[in-house]
């Protein structure tokens, strides 16, 4: 990609949205080309985007605005992409299903989905379905079944989330999406009828390349934002919610937000971890706090060591980064999902649902009066 080519993907999205950047925000450190997960070689990301009806909620009949993103760590083609893992609960009123697995194996495989919070199970198990018809799971060398990825976000505000509209072939869709490169943000996917600090919010994506040891490495995160109060929002270090007016009631957050985080660097287990935990800082960076009501979970995976993570007798050789490369790591990643969370924010629109409810739109002209104030907006827009 070419340098205007880079330019335009970090400040719109593939529709012609607004990202963080395009509308002034400074942020620290190097993105990569398209300034998202897909950033990191072999990640694809896919969605369903569900959105119909309007009016008062009829259960089973909707309005419907929900979805589902799927995020395969090393292509469609390679679709059971086997993974060294790690995962983190900042926060648990959430799901996250294979996370005992990655707890305990240090890997998953397959794609992962993000849904809303009532069709994390049938995700999840449409995923099993889905892999075993890719690949006789009989046939597995480790063990004869699968313990996919999936987790969630509640969409109940907006969508009718009882009333249960993702369907097995919305999955599927998901999966058949996916694509690398230049990808949406905003109300799609999983994030389709997601709030964040009251706003709209739902998926974002950011990237950061990491130079260690005379290479380049690249961290990716990608968000599903459904979390925080308005007076609780900062970008770029300004106290924004604080200066925001209030213009609508909001009903209690009963919000969360999942955060994947991938890398090429050659990492084990132990470390992945370790990057998963520091995806919260980049949360906090932006004023989440982990409420009660929040679930805040993430994993953190490694594209490198393919041959290794398959196999499963012998020895097996690895690399891994040695500990001195980690705090440039860590904060590749804060500053990744921090962006991240701003995307989701930033290249969004207004969206009503059900009973009429309406979540506005971050008020993009408002903020940057609030950023200029502070001198913290960037002239390079």
């Amino acid at each position: 990609m070419n340098r205007q080519g880079m330019k335009t993907a970090h400040r719109q999205t593939p529709s012609g949205k607004t990202r963080a950047r395009g509308a002034g925000v400074p942020f620290v450190g190097t993105p990569g080309p398209f300034n998202a997960i897909t950033d990191v070689a072999g990640v694809e990301v896919g969605y369903r985007t569900l959105i119909r009806g309007d009016g008062p909620l009829v259960v089973g009949q909707g309005p419907v605005r929900t979805g589902v993103t799927a995020i395969f760590p090393r292509g469609r083609a390679n679709p059971e992409g086997a993974a060294y893992a790690g995962y983190f609960s900042m926060s648990g009123n959430g799901e996250m299903s294979g996370a005992a697995f990655v707890e305990e194996r240090g890997r998953f495989d397959g794609p992962v989905t993000i849904t809303n919070t009532h069709s994390c199970g049938l995700s999840r198990d449409v995923t099993a379905q889905w892999l075993f018809s890719q690949h006789d799971s009989s046939q597995k060398v480790d063990q004869p079944f699968y313990l996919p990825v999936s987790a969630e976000t509640h969409d109940g505000p907006l969508n009718d989330i009882n009333g249960h509209h993702v369907t097995a072939q919305d999955v599927i869709a998901a999966f058949e999406d996916a694509r690398t490169g230049w990808i949406e943000e905003g109300s799609v996917g999983g994030g389709t009828g997601m709030r964040c600090f009251e706003y709209k919010g739902g998926s974002g994506t950011a990237s950061r390349v990491v130079s260690y040891d005379g290479r380049d490495y690249t961290v990716g995160a990608f968000v599903q934002s459904n979390f925080g109060k308005r007076h609780l929002l900062k970008i770029a270090g300004v106290p924004v919610g604080l200066e925001l007016p209030i213009v609508d009631f909001s009903p209690p957050e009963y919000g969360s937000i999942i955060g994947i985080v991938a890398t090429d660097a050659p990492m084990l287990p132990h470390q992945l971890r370790r990057m998963a935990r520091r995806a919260a800082y980049g949360i906090s960076a932006t004023g989440g706090i982990a409420s009660n009501e929040s679930g805040d979970l993430f994993l953190a995976f490694s594209t490198a060591n393919e041959e290794a993570v398959r196999r499963h007798d012998g020895v097996i050789a690895t690399e891994q980064l040695g500990e001195a490369a980690m705090s440039r790591f860590y904060e590749a990643t804060i500053q990744a999902v921090e962006e991240a969370i701003m995307n989701s924010i930033f290249a969004n629109k207004t969206m009503t649902g059900i009973n009429g409810f309406t979540v506005r739109a971050l008020p993009i002209p408002e903020v940057q009066d609030i950023l200029r104030r502070y001198n913290r907006l960037t002239s390079e827009m």
